[in-house]
């Protein structure tokens, strides 16, 4: 429901929102005249997703784009059609969506012959306008939430592309609100055994868990209360794919997973943060290892939050999350926060990094060139499981996990890659090689006359994790080859053609002739 806050804020929404039945309608009517069939899945399918894009407050373009393209779905809409209706800002929103299509596609195997224009058609789309990733996530949780019709193979499909590309990239753009449905959907579908399992699991503590939570909550009220900090405590809940990651990665049972226990409290300024965490860790003893201050070091997507973990009362662990409220606000809706604030032309840092890596994913797209190679890419940069390691200077570098000092030398320019001729993490030389991991300080050093070796290409030494390293090296290694290569060429021509009793051979005309310069 809206607040009369909001709408004293956003004016324009009321008509927006008249403006946006009318599209409902005109959507209804075509699909009826064309389609009659196919209109109570019209509005099952694009009512769910424009739901889902009022929950991070999309505007009426937004949810106007998700019913046009939910249309096209059902009846054969003709781009051009949206855009003499509804102007070309829609009709490149819709366009954008069906662009988007490329991805699953690609994490299906499926080449049908356009994948690599399409690709980079899709990634311009999401530059131009980040609203089409945020309809296209949208989507997917829709598709998840309405696929148990399907047979289980197509189930298991939509599962893997979701856990391969579209949480990652919910995540990688900070949209947790999509993320963690995305995962727990996908993850129902890839592996129902151990979904069921491990919700069985849940369920079973879940009365003495809530309990201990709210007695905690309470406990945690009143201390704030006390110390004259305003603010909100509760309860934050696990979500299945996230402790089912966590039992994999370290080697646990569900019985050793001991930090079930979560809350988090919300205040109105960065100073009640910390000193929220200050009355925390009074009240119960940290746990070593388990803090992260993400306010003093945001993450690569903009994500801010202090993370402590404390031995609570009976001995058990509790994690505590601590934030502004404008923090959570941005961590749950990620680039999808901007909407709130453009129309007040708030500078939207956070936003212009996320759109700046969309920006980067083109430019390596334009660099590898082949669509299977950059998609594997694609895959690897939107992982979550990556490494935060610094440079002398203190600067953030967000890399994959199992990237080495050339990738992180290529991060910072091209110019140091080029260069490098050897590496220090804390203080100490590391082979190139070395893997880095987070809270590393990675320095690296340089030379005039280095060069890029060879040896770094090959995939089986492990120099380099990141496309964006490879291409910078393989197109050193063109630009610096190619007199050398010209002129081998010149020489194997001039061999061969003498050869075949040709002399005199006007070569530049030839080569004219041929296409090349």
């Amino acid at each position: 429901m809206r607040s009369l806050q909001h709408e004293e804020c956003f004016p324009d929404r009321v008509a927006e929102d008249d403006r946006f039945v009318e599209v409902v309608s005109w959507c209804r009517a075509l699909v009826e005249k064309n389609a009659p069939a196919r209109v109570d899945a019209l509005e099952a399918t694009a009512s769910e997703r424009a739901d889902l894009l009022r929950s991070i407050d999309a505007e009426a373009e937004a949810l106007t784009a998700v019913w046009l393209y939910s249309t096209w779905e059902q009846t054969d809409l003709d781009i051009e059609t949206v855009r003499h209706r509804f102007g070309a800002s829609v009709a490149s929103l819709v366009h954008g969506i069906r662009k988007m299509d490329v991805i699953s596609d690609m994490a299906a195997g499926v080449d049908r012959g356009n994948s690599d224009e399409n690709l980079r058609k899709m990634l311009i789309a999401m530059i131009d306008d980040v609203r089409v990733v945020l309809a296209r996530l949208a989507c997917q949780v829709q598709r998840l939430r309405r696929c148990r019709e399907l047979d289980r193979e197509s189930q298991r499909m939509l599962g893997r592309e979701t856990l391969e590309v579209f949480a990652p990239l919910a995540n990688r753009l900070g949209i947790w609100q999509f993320k963690w449905e995305l995962e727990d959907f996908a993850f129902r579908f890839i592996d129902p055994e151990a979904y069921k399992d491990l919700a069985g699991r849940l369920a079973e503590r879940r009365v003495d868990r809530e309990l201990y939570i709210q007695q905690y909550i309470d406990t945690l009220r009143a201390g704030l209360d006390k110390a004259g900090i305003e603010g909100e405590v509760a309860g934050r809940p696990k979500h299945l794919y996230s402790i089912y990651k966590k039992m994999r990665r370290k080697g646990l049972e569900f019985g050793d997973i001991t930090d079930m226990r979560a809350v988090r409290i919300l205040v109105r300024s960065v100073a009640d943060c910390y000193a929220a965490l200050g009355l925390v860790h009074t009240r119960w003893p940290h746990i070593p290892g388990e803090f992260d201050d993400y306010i003093a070091t945001p993450k690569e997507n903009g994500y801010r939050s202090i993370h402590t973990a404390v031995i609570g009362p009976e001995g058990k662990v509790v994690e505590v999350q601590i934030r502004t409220f404008d923090m959570h606000e941005e961590n749950e809706l990620g680039v999808a926060a901007h909407w709130r604030y453009k129309e007040r032309s708030r500078h939207d840092q956070a936003t212009d990094t996320k759109i700046l890596w969309l920006r980067q994913l083109l430019e390596w797209k334009q660099e590898v060139g082949e669509g299977s190679e950059f998609f594997e890419q694609f895959r690897n940069d939107t992982a979550e499981e990556r490494v935060y390691v610094f440079s002398p200077r203190g600067r953030v570098i967000d890399l994959p996990t199992g990237s080495t000092p050339i990738d992180f030398a290529y991060a910072i320019h091209t110019d140091v890659g080029n260069q490098c001729r050897g590496a220090k993490v804390n203080g100490r030389m590391v082979p190139l090689n070395y893997q880095l991991a987070t809270g590393e300080q990675v320095e690296i050093l340089t030379a005039r006359n280095e060069t890029p070796s060879r040896d770094w290409l090959n995939a089986s030494l492990g120099y380099v994790k990141t496309q964006k390293a490879r291409s910078r090296i393989q197109r050193w290694f063109k630009n610096e080859a190619f007199d050398q290569n010209a002129a081998a060429g010149r020489t194997a021509l001039e061999r061969e053609l003498d050869r075949l009793g040709a002399q005199d051979t006007a070569f530049e005309k030839l080569s004219a002739a041929q296409g090349y310069r």
